[in-house]
């Protein structure tokens, strides 16, 4: 949660002083910004502290005062700071009682206190703050993961979750039947929270029908709600609803997150015949991704436990079903190192013919030293490959696979390293690279004394006439001409680096020139 004004307004060495609207004492600040303007709300998103002499205060006029704290009320700041001492030697009375009648927030910043200081120090208090939440929600996926692997394990989830996030948490079944109710939220009961199913049924089966892409957020009188279906292989097997006074900021979002895979996990689980262990696999690689600690995990119950020592390769695909299917038997089949492979068709990329397209994730062990292993027998689907890494660093191995498969260009896999050894040239798309050339370079096509290539050759020689000139086996000042005849076509200078490297490209793409 950010700090609240009453912490900003006590932080020490500043001087500040509450002197309106005590009542929004409690509401987060989330930034500070200073504007003079009489209208500062177009360029303000809401939390904000705000500074301002009140250079264009009509401090006199109660009218236009409170005029300006509505304004600045409506666009959600949490508080104003005024600097007295230039403009107003002290709070003008219109203004704390205009702050007062509204609830704003009105914080006394003395002379010798520069708007800039009071910037860094909330700053400083929200680095704070943000590592304290991180820090929390690290606390609390341990926590769900250790609930997740004993007995019952669906309620003692969705128990904990509710307190983590300090609201009410419902498990549903498919049909919106209620599984477990949990009201974490202080004064919350539990039998209120039976009727909501009932009351939401159509939200509820309109989630069921677009299946599990996306969660679905409500907002109603009890605060705000969100909606998250339960389940695996694309289809759901139930609900998860987690309700708070406030919106889910991104570290309790994540706790959420964990959750939900933790609990369609235990329903696929206690589906018959549901193929439980494959889910185990894909929610444990997903809270390796996430920084779960090793400790709190079931890899040795997997045969992973070497994961923790190893230097590792993230192997990343897309695909249908049958093709992750087909793809994570090859993975697992076709290399002597040890690796891990899960199939997960939650993590959408987009659809053919209405299937899902999910994700195949290949952990695997790395003994190349360096050098990108050699897996030709992958080449059902295009697929990135992270450079090396280590348990701790999956994170970071994700993100360069994910990388490496944009840049992907048929079958196979393409290493992260490949990356930089292919250049700008090889991560962009033929098809609209060539149209970008083609366009770029269409006001130079058939000119007399062929530009096109004069300019490849000025470009090869980095501007130097005379070696380019020899090149084209014509006088300098034939190429200087020819350079001109280039700018007046292009309507721009050759001076401009960014248009010479353009130009380049173009004519790499066009193959009309090769590197130097």
């Amino acid at each position: 949660m950010p700090p609240s004004v009453r912490a900003v307004a006590d932080l020490p060495g500043l001087g500040l002083r509450l002197v309106a609207g005590d009542s929004g004492r409690t509401r987060g600040v989330r930034w500070v910004a200073v504007s003079e303007l009489e209208d500062p709300t177009p360029y303000l998103d809401g939390g904000e502290l705000l500074l301002s002499t009140g250079m264009r205060l009509p401090a006199r006029d109660p009218e236009a005062v409170s005029a300006y704290v509505g304004r600045l009320v409506h666009a959600g700041v949490a508080a104003l700071g005024l600097g007295v001492g230039l403009t107003h030697p002290s709070v003008p009375p219109t203004l704390a009682a205009a702050a007062d009648a509204a609830g704003l927030p009105l914080i006394e910043v003395p002379s010798g206190t520069a708007f800039i200081a009071i910037g860094k120090a909330v700053s400083e208090l929200l680095g704070i703050e943000e590592l304290e939440g991180v820090t929390r929600a690290v606390e609390a996926q341990k926590d769900l993961t250790r609930a997740a692997l004993g007995p019952d394990a669906a309620a003692t989830v969705s128990g904990r979750l509710a307190r983590h996030v300090q609201g009410w948490v419902l498990v549903l079944d498919s049909a919106g039947g209620l599984l477990h109710a949990v009201d974490a939220a202080p004064g919350g009961s539990e039998a209120d929270l039976a009727r909501w199913p009932a009351e939401h049924g159509s939200d509820l089966a309109e989630l069921a029908t677009r299946g599990l892409l996306a969660s679905s957020a409500l907002v109603d009188a009890g605060g705000s709600v969100r909606v998250f279906p339960l389940g695996a292989r694309g289809r759901v097997r139930g609900f998860l609803a987690v309700g708070t006074s406030v919106p889910l900021d991104r570290n309790r979002q994540s706790v959420v997150a964990v959750a939900v895979s933790l609990l369609s996990l235990a329903v696929e689980q206690d589906e018959p015949g549901a193929l439980g262990g494959r889910d185990v696999r894909a929610a444990t690689v997903r809270l390796l991704f996430a920084g779960a600690p090793l400790p709190d995990l079931p890899l040795a119950l997997l045969g992973w436990d070497w994961l923790a020592e190893a230097d590792l390769r993230v192997v990343l695909a897309h695909g249908t079903a049958l093709e992750r299917a087909e793809l994570a038997h090859r993975l697992e089949a076709t290399t002597d190192r040890r690796v891990v492979v899960v199939e997960d068709g939650r993590q959408a990329s987009g659809d053919v013919g209405g299937e899902v397209r999910g994700e195949v994730v290949a952990l695997l062990e790395d003994r190349s030293g360096g050098a990108d292993p050699a897996w030709p027998q992958v080449a059902l689907l295009s697929a990135g490959g992270s450079s090396s890494v280590t348990v701790a660093e999956l994170a970071r191995g994700r993100t360069e696979a994910r990388q490496a498969l944009a840049g992907a260009r048929g079958p196979g896999v393409r290493w992260f390293g490949q990356l930089a050894a292919d250049g700008i040239l090889g991560a962009l798309d033929p098809q609209v690279a060539s149209g970008v050339a083609d366009a770029l370079l269409a006001p130079l096509e058939g000119r007399k004394g062929d530009l096109l290539a004069s300019l490849g050759a000025w470009l090869a020689r980095h501007g130097q006439w005379d070696t380019a000139a020899a090149d084209l086996g014509v006088h300098r000042h034939t190429l200087r001409y020819r350079m001109r005849r280039v700018e007046e076509l292009l309507g721009r200078s050759l001076d401009d680096a960014d248009l010479r490297a353009e130009l380049w490209l173009a004519l790499r793409v066009r193959g009309a020139v090769g590197p130097r």
